[in-house]
């Protein structure tokens, strides 16, 4: 099901052009119906059909959601809000840093991602190792027919400098050399506003099961 209607678009495209204080307050109420709580009764849906088969998922909508309000602290656009909504799917909400699921639904961009964006040095190292001594499960992984289809390929910013093991092995595995390991499958209003919009967001989370299972593996080592 889709708890989303075309207002819900509507109140980005507004806000887009009256990103202010005053102008949210004033449109309180519409973000309130319109926005965050059909994003939220999504959000739970979702994360209640996940835990079915990973248990381990924290079925709170509340600690998964990210906040509308941007941090400005340090940025040079001082708009205070941003023009999407995002949630993660994960085992401890929106500060774990281990492999997840990601919905983004916005205005203009409406994506579907996951894997892991923020990855500290003795989780790196550990999926190196994992990538290194279990290549072939890994690229099993990577070309599974519904992954590539969704998402084409794993994408991140990669470590121009390697050890020399790593360097050389990188010429059959690139991935090696990354440093984050996330994936993206793009999609349209069309499909928010589909009535079969949850199973859509599944289909996209289980063929990326597998990608997430392996670096679950990988830094529990």
């Amino acid at each position: 099901m889709s708890p989303f209607t075309p207002a819900f678009f509507k109140f980005f495209e507004q806000l887009e052009k009256h990103n202010n204080k005053e102008w949210f307050d004033a449109n309180r109420s519409t973000y309130e119906k319109e926005v965050k709580e059909p994003f939220k009764k999504f959000v739970t849906l979702i994360l209640n059909e996940l835990a079915k088969d990973q248990p381990d998922i924290l079925k709170d909508a509340s600690k998964s959601i990210f906040r509308i309000n941007r941090d400005i602290r340090f940025a040079k656009d001082k708009s205070p809000y941003k023009n999407h909504v995002g949630a993660v799917f994960s085992r401890s909400g929106t500060k774990d840093k281990r492999a997840c699921y990601y919905l983004h639904i916005g205005a203009r961009d409406i994506f579907i991602g996951g894997g892991m964006y923020e990855v500290d040095k003795d989780h790196l190292e550990k999926i190196r190792q994992e990538i290194y001594y279990n290549n072939d499960a890994f690229k099993k992984i990577l070309n599974e027919k519904k992954f590539k289809a969704y998402y084409g390929e794993v994408q991140g910013e990669r470590n121009k400098v390697l050890t020399p093991d790593y360097k050389e092995f990188a010429k059959q595995q690139p991935l090696i050399a990354n440093k984050q390991f996330y994936y993206m499958g793009k999609l349209k209003k069309e499909d928010v506003l589909h009535k079969d919009f949850d199973k859509t967001v599944l289909k996209y989370f289980n063929a990326a099961a597998g990608f997430n299972e392996f670096m679950m593996h990988a830094i529990s080592e």
